[in-house]
């Protein structure tokens, strides 16, 4: 897990399966992006057979099948859609390319995981959507922001438990270290990933609707800006925007690729949610100049002011509540209907945003 370079962010947990051996088996397509490797560890952790993989570059699948052995390397992506064996199909193909992946694989009657963001249009979006309703198959996506740590899932139980009271506004900053000699091609290319509120954009309006308990919601005001990577004309390395929810909760939030080199983590990612009874704020990866490790949530309530550390202590359900809904057709990890609606809304944030020079 590299700890300065986001895109190869791939967090381990303690295993937790929720199925034996044998009894679900998925493939891993199309590594063009780190995130891969954090989506194949949660599916595994949670006990599914991770049997084969599959990407045109044999040096991607050399990598890793180092770190997975029990891959064996198919030939071709039919060789996996054809494959009855195969339940699911995780992903993590350049953002442009994620939606036609995906309706390939619906069609051939497996389920699809993909890396965020799971478009960069809003056609897309409506393809994958009636491609849902037609066959039956889930579309789901790896928010990971939220989904692969522990401080937000544990934000999400202490909402649940009404710690805070009703939620009435979500804060949130995404920073990113840019780390651009690491990048593909693709990364700068403005069609290919989407737009920054379209990427890494989506993370922060998932956890908006979570929090908040919202079904859609308002972009009011949306930005975007390249303020220091002039050399790489089509990259916004700044955006921002504010939204408003459907129950009347509101959100801002902030993302970036200008962290600098002297912190101690790929980005400070940060999240406050204000209730009517009290707020939380997270300090996900790096508690600044006190504990490299993150994993920091912070609540203040009317019984006073709490820190919790909780790194290690919570796990990730998600991957286990994703592999039961494969088997069972239920919607406990995420729904359709969220999944999409985040998507939507950064894609709606995208389209509406302001350049600033």
């Amino acid at each position: 897990m590299s700890k300065h370079d986001g895109m190869n962010y791939a967090p381990k947990g303690k295993p937790n399966p929720v199925v034996s051996q044998g009894e679900f088996a998925f493939a891993a397509v199309a590594l063009d992006h780190g995130h891969i490797y954090g989506m194949t560890n949660g599916l595994i952790e949670a006990g599914a057979d991770l049997v084969a993989v599959y990407d045109p570059d044999p040096k991607k699948v050399e990598a890793f099948r180092q770190k997975f052995p029990q891959a064996r390397a198919a030939a071709s992506e039919e060789e996996i859609l054809n494959d009855p064996s195969i339940k699911l199909v995780a992903a993590a193909a350049v953002p442009s390319e994620r939606c036609a992946l995906g309706l390939r694989v619906m069609d051939a009657g497996k389920d699809y995981f993909t890396d965020k963001t799971p478009f960069t249009t809003r056609a897309q979006l409506e393809a994958a959507r009636a491609k849902v309703k037609e066959t039956g198959r889930k579309y789901a996506v790896y928010y990971s922001e939220r989904l692969h740590v522990e401080s937000a899932i544990y934000a999400g139980q202490l909402v649940e438990q009404g710690a805070i009271g009703r939620v009435v506004q979500v804060m949130g900053w995404g920073p990113h270290r840019l780390n651009a000699p690491s990048r593909p091609q693709w990364f700068f290319e403005h069609e290919k990933y989407g737009g920054i509120l379209c990427d890494i954009g989506s993370h922060q309006i998932e956890q908006f609707l979570y929090y908040t308990g919202a079904k859609d919601g308002t972009v009011t005001s949306s930005r975007v800006a390249n303020y220091n990577n002039k050399q790489y004309p089509e990259l916004e390395d700044f955006g921002d925007a504010m939204l408003v929810g459907d129950n009347g909760a509101t959100f801002y939030f902030r993302v970036d690729w200008l962290t600098p080199d002297g912190l101690s983590t790929w980005g400070d990612g940060r999240t406050i949610i204000l209730g009517t009874e009290g707020y939380i704020e997270l300090r996900k990866y790096v508690d600044i100049a006190r504990d490299e490790q993150g994993g920091h949530v912070y609540l203040v309530n009317q019984e006073g002011e709490h820190h919790f550390s909780v790194n290690g202590q919570v796990g990730y359900p998600y991957f286990g509540q994703l592999i039961l809904d494969c088997i069972h057709r239920t919607e406990n990890a995420m729904t359709q209907e969220h999944a999409f609606k985040a998507a939507e809304l950064c894609l709606r944030a995208q389209e509406q945003a302001v350049r600033i020079e």
